[in-house]
């Protein structure tokens, strides 16, 4: 099997995982709304949680990323077992590093709290998320096995156990949910987080034991590849940080808002990560190790080709994605969560803070994408100088856009920045690698454009007729929606076809491959 028809196999299975766990997903976050509400309560407790992740996203993240081109390298030196053995030391080396990390976080917690959350005035609720995020801490252990078996199951191909991890994670929530949200309150939410994110492991064990993977104790600090690990994770660190300070610094500035502020950034994120969650995640998770393969190859008209038809893709997904989300705004929230404690002026708020979050979907997927681009040639500082960049840019504009727009301009600010720190990564790797064809995604994108703007005209004429005759209830509301947002991908995918872009063409002739080959077993 070719690699780009490996890559299209591995892609198309975390897609339809993806679909799957992110429907569940969202049956989850529409519980929470319906139980919690988007009040002082789910403040509080997002709050606690962004303060966890501080520690879980830098752990992950850097873990996989530095893991995969290092492994990739070993492999190519010591063989598979080396590979194994490497993976060990990090292993226990990263668990280690963890226990130290809960302990000191469980200390400064009160701290943590105060800076993320300076809007928190009343006792109360300060003690609350300081209760809330001691209760999640065991997560960062969690999470530092996570990334390992992650980036180790990666290297050898396996995207699968990782795309399946949703399915646990979303049940054990939607159990509590249902059935003891009501007893145990936000307190128990926070200690179902753990209990979920403990889950996703029994998968990537059971995925590590069939790639003959055998756990051994060692722990060699000396140990030459885990020590360039270790190097390089430092920058990822800072750069994966300051991925999150964005959104830290967001939820700071809105907890001097009005109360809701908070729930309505994060319920419009999670409905613009849909995307992000299902498709684009399929391409970068997938495109990563291709990249680091092409890398150590010292392959740059490989490297330039794979990261090119990337961006290319992600354009094509992203573009129709954001004019939908604008336009279809108010009836995606109000579908998605209106029900329970969570009322008519949330679904306003949650919809203002969507449009703007919508605005920079295709940027910050790019982004994702070039910064992989980079880690795969072992480049791990100009993506943490951009980031820096990327935070100072977001600061100014939200202090400029705060005042006349409040949590839409927080979400605002956010996309601004990322727009910045996007062009400028593009602009200086084609300065490290050279010209890569970029014109060739400019079209792509215009033509893209276009066919989303007839798109979300049909779209939006479409969902008023449907609106007004089919009436109000989430029943008639959701096939209004359903119907719009289907016949508006119809057209798209139809004009797209018409303009003969190279990606289309490519994924049809893979169908049309796919479809005749299960013709003829049949």
């Amino acid at each position: 099997m070719s690699q780009s028809k490996k890559a299209a196999k591995s892609a198309a299975l975390i897609i339809i995982f993806g679909l799957a766990g992110k429907l569940l997903g969202f049956i989850r976050e529409m519980l929470i709304g319906a139980k919690f509400g988007s009040g002082i309560e789910t403040d509080t407790y997002l709050i606690a949680l962004s303060s966890i992740a501080l520690f879980t996203g830098l752990i992950t993240k850097s873990i996989n990323t530095t893991m995969i081109p290092v492994l990739s390298e070993v492999e190519k030196n010591e063989g598979r077992e080396g590979k194994i053995s490497h993976t060990n030391n990090l292993l226990n080396i990263v668990s280690l590093i963890s226990i130290i990390l809960i302990i000191l976080a469980f200390i400064l917690s009160p701290a943590i709290v105060k800076v993320i959350a300076p809007g928190f005035e009343t006792e109360e609720q300060f003690n609350l998320a300081v209760l809330l995020m001691r209760i999640g801490l065991p997560t960062i252990f969690i999470s530092g096995i996570q990334g390992v078996f992650r980036g180790f199951l990666q290297t050898e191909g396996s995207f699968t156990e990782t795309a399946a991890g949703s399915f646990p994670f979303n049940f054990i929530y939607i159990s509590f949910l249902v059935f003891f949200s009501s007893i145990f309150g936000i307190k128990g939410l926070m200690v179902t987080s753990v209990l979920a994110a403990a889950s996703q492991i029994i998968l990537q064990v059971y995925g590590i034991k069939k790639l003959d993977y055998k756990y051994s104790f060692m722990i060699d600090f000396k140990d030459r590849y885990v020590k360039k690990i270790l190097y390089l994770i430092p920058p990822i660190l800072i750069s994966a940080g300051i991925s999150d300070l964005n959104s830290i610094i967001d939820k700071a500035m809105a907890s001097t808002l009005v109360d809701g502020s908070i729930s309505a950034l994060n319920y419009a994120e999670k409905l613009n990560g849909l995307i992000r969650g299902i498709f684009i995640s399929a391409i970068t998770t997938v495109m990563f190790p291709v990249l680091a393969k092409e890398a150590n190859k010292d392959n740059y008209d490989g490297l330039k080709m794979v990261t090119i038809n990337g961006i290319n893709i992600i354009l094509l997904i992203t573009i129709p994605a954001t004019i939908g989300m604008i336009i279809l705004s108010t009836p995606i929230v109000k579908v998605a969560y209106q029900r329970g404690k969570f009322d008519a002026y949330a679904t306003y708020m949650t919809a203002g803070a969507l449009v703007f979050t919508s605005i920079r979907m295709a940027t910050s997927s790019i982004r994702i994408l070039i910064n992989n681009t980079y880690y795969s040639m072992q480049d791990t500082k100009t993506p943490v100088l951009i980031g820096f960049m990327a935070v100072g840019v977001n600061i100014v504009f939200n202090f400029i856009l705060i005042k006349p727009m409040a949590h839409k301009g927080l979400a605002l600010a956010t996309a601004i920045s990322s727009f910045v720190a996007c062009i400028t990564l593009l602009y200086i790797l084609r300065k490290k690698i050279g010209p890569f064809g970029f014109m060739d995604s400019i079209k792509c994108g215009l033509k893209s454009l276009i066919s989303a703007a007839v798109m979300g005209v049909v779209v939006y004429f479409l969902n008023i007729v449907l609106a007004k005759n089919m009436g109000s209830g989430l029943v008639s509301e959701f096939i209004a929606l359903a119907v719009s947002a289907g016949v508006g991908a119809t057209i798209y995918f139809a004009l797209i076809y018409l303009f003969k872009i190279e990606e289309v063409d490519w994924v049809i002739k893979l169908a049309k491959e796919r479809l005749n080959k299960l013709l003829n077993r049949a």
